[in-house]
C-alpha cells in the first residue's frame, strides 16, 4: 500500500500539519533526504521519544494489551517521526505505538518521516492528545490552554485546527477557573463536565465550593444542579430593598435655619436614638473659628 493510499488515522487538526509532499533538507544528506514525507521501517531503537509530549503516564495494563495485539496483528497505523540525524528520529505522534512495539519485542516500526520545527512538534502532541478517546476535561482544557499560550493560537484558529466551535473551547478553558478541589474531582471522574459547567455561572468561589459539596454528598443530578444554581444565581443577582428615608422633621430643620444664621455658616443638626443628638458647627480658618467662639462668648 503506498504512502498516498494508506488510511493514516490522523485527525483533522494533525493532517493539516503534517506535509505529504516528501520533502529534501540540505542539513541531512543521503538517506534522509530520499525519505522524507514517506512511510519506511526504521530502527525502533533509534526513535527517541517526544519531549512535548503532554502524557508523562500510560496505563501498563493497556500497553500489554497493544503489545499482544502487535505480536499477532503487528503495527496497523505508523508512527510519525521527524529526522534529527543519519540514524536518529524523534517522536512525532504514536507514544503509546511505540512503547507497545519495545514490549512487543520489534526491532523495526513502521514511522511517516516529516518535517516539523519545535513548535510544530508540540502543537501536533498536543491535537493528538486531545483527540485521544479517553481524555478527562481537565487534559483537554490544559491542552487546549497550552496550545493558545505556547502556540500563540487564537480561540477561532484553535477551534478549526480540532474540529471543534468557540463556544466548546471557551466552556472547556472555563473549567481552569474552577477551585483546585473541584478541578481535581473532574479530573478523577467525580463530577461530569455537565456539573461543571452549571458550577462555572457561580461567581463566588465559596458558593461554588458549597454547591461542589452537595452534589458530592445528595449525589445531584445534573438537571437538579442546574435547577439550584439558576435559582442561586437569581437570588444573587435580585437587587436589595432599600428602605426609603424618613422624611426630615420640618421642626429641626427649621432649627438649623435659625441656627445657620445666627453663626453665618451651614450648621447641621443629627438626631440619635431616642432624644439624642449632635449639632456640627463647622468653620473654615482660625479667623472664623475665632468668630464662632466670640458668638458664643467663649
Amino acid at each position: 500500500m503506498s504512502a498516498k493510499t494508506r488510511r493514516t488515522g490522523l485527525g483533522k487538526g494533525l493532517g493539516a500539519l503534517l506535509q505529504d509532499t516528501p520533502e529534501k533538507d540540505e542539513n541531512i544528506s543521503g538517506y534522509g533526504a530520499s525519505i522524507r514525507g514517506a512511510i519506511r521501517e526504521i530502527p525502533i531503537d533509534e526513535v527517541e521519544v517526544n519531549p512535548f509530549q503532554p502524557r508523562s503516564s500510560f496505563n501498563q495494563e493497556s500497553l500489554q494489551e497493544m503489545a499482544s495485539s502487535i505480536k499477532v496483528q503487528g503495527i496497523i497505523q505508523p508512527i510519525t517521526v521527524r529526522q534529527l540525524s543519519r540514524s536518529s528520529f524523534q517522536l512525532i505522534s504514536g507514544e503509546r505505538r511505540l512503547q507497545a512495539s519495545k514490549l512487543a519485542g520489534l526491532d523495526s516500526i513502521p514511522a511517516y518521516i516529516r518535517t516539523a520545527n519545535d513548535q510544530q512538534m508540540l502543537e501536533m502532541a498536543l491535537i493528538e492528545n486531545i483527540q485521544r478517546e479517553n481524555l478527562n476535561a481537565i487534559e483537554i482544557a490544559l491542552s487546549y490552554q497550552r496550545l493558545i499560550s505556547e502556540c500563540k493560537l487564537k480561540q477561532e484558529e484553535l477551534g478549526d485546527r480540532i474540529g471543534k466551535n468557540r463556544t466548546t473551547v471557551n466552556n472547556y478553558l472555563r473549567l481552569l477557573r474552577l477551585p483546585p478541589d473541584i478541578q481535581v474531582a473532574i479530573r478523577d471522574g467525580e463530577l461530569s463536565m455537565g456539573h461543571a459547567r452549571a458550577l462555572i455561572t457561580i461567581e463566588n468561589t465559596e458558593l461554588q465550593l458549597d454547591v461542589f459539596n452537595k452534589i458530592l454528598k445528595q449525589g445531584l443530578s445534573v438537571r437538579k444542579v442546574e435547577e439550584y444554581v439558576r435559582n442561586l444565581v437569581n437570588k444573587e443577582v435580585k437587587p436589595k430593598q432599600v428602605k426609603p428615608k424618613a422624611a426630615p422633621d420640618p421642626e429641626l430643620l427649621k432649627l438649623q435655619d435659625r441656627l445657620s444664621s445666627h453663626f453665618g455658616t451651614k450648621i447641621r443638626v443629627k438626631t440619635g436614638k431616642g432624644t439624642k443628638g449632635e449639632i456640627n458647627i463647622p468653620y473654615h480658618s482660625t479667623e472664623d473659628l475665632n468668630r464662632i467662639l466670640d458668638i458664643l462668648d467663649i
